[in-house]
């Protein structure tokens, strides 16, 4: 089992993304449903506010740090994580292993439509990849027996969840007993990424950490959310082990 990094109360998996994508690729030999979760910062400080997301996210048998933050917050804290392991990242990973080991997906959120589209661009980058299923993250509480049958339905090994944080997060949890997928992974808006309504910050930024800036500037109403940012950083200064 991999070393658990406390940062802030969500207890991260000091892992390598390889390491990552072999405990994936371990979980998917199993008959079980297994939750991953791929909390940046401000998830962790959303955590801190919300005792509920806190015990969520440490319920998950895989949390990955997803932000250059987190790494930071880590080593201001003298608990140092391996590296950033981006839940955008992880997927394609998964999806690169799909070349050896051919795995089913069922995709599950972003805008009608969205979903549909990122399903055809991942059939054709990743041939070996099956999309078992898909369906918007539009929903009301009296559809969800459907949305479960319907991805119980599919067969799908990997159920990619993509209803933004917390929601995806509560979502899967509560839910996990009911499907039957073997990994459910929540990945916040990367089903637009892969569908091409969306783009990730340039190689340089996110090498860089500066995803949060590329984000703020693409989307200006982030800037009251991005607050948690310096907060998270000065809440890491004030921990700091000497």
């Amino acid at each position: 089992m991999p070393e658990k990094i406390d940062i802030h109360g969500v207890m991260i998996d000091n892992v390598t993304m390889n390491e990552a994508l072999d405990k994936v690729l371990s979980m998917l030999k199993g008959e079980t449903p297994q939750k991953i979760f791929t909390p940046n910062s401000e998830i962790i400080m959303q955590a801190n506010r919300d005792p509920e997301l806190k015990d969520i996210l440490n319920s998950a048998e895989l949390v990955v740090p997803d932000g250059a933050g987190v790494i930071l917050a880590s080593r201001i804290m003298k608990k140092e994580l391996k590296e950033k392991v981006s839940g955008i990242d992880l997927v394609k990973k998964i999806l690169i292993s799909t070349g050896k080991r051919p795995t089913s997906f069922f995709i599950f959120g972003g805008k009608p439509g969205v979903a549909e589209r990122a399903s055809i661009n991942i059939l054709s980058d990743y041939p070996k990849a099956k999309i078992s299923g898909f369906r918007n993250g539009y929903f009301e509480e009296n559809d969800i027996p459907g949305i479960i049958k319907q991805i119980n339905e599919s067969k799908a090994e990997v159920l990619l969840v993509g209803l933004g944080a917390p929601k995806q997060e509560k979502w899967i949890h509560q839910y996990a007993n009911q499907l039957n997928c073997k990994v459910l992974l929540g990945i916040g808006g990367s089903i637009d990424v892969f569908a091409g309504t969306a783009k990730l910050a340039p190689e340089f930024m996110r090498k860089a950490g500066l995803e949060w800036l590329y984000r703020l500037i693409k989307e200006p109403k982030r800037a009251k959310r991005m607050l948690d940012l310096p907060r998270f950083i000065l809440l890491s200064i004030k921990k700091r082990q000497y």
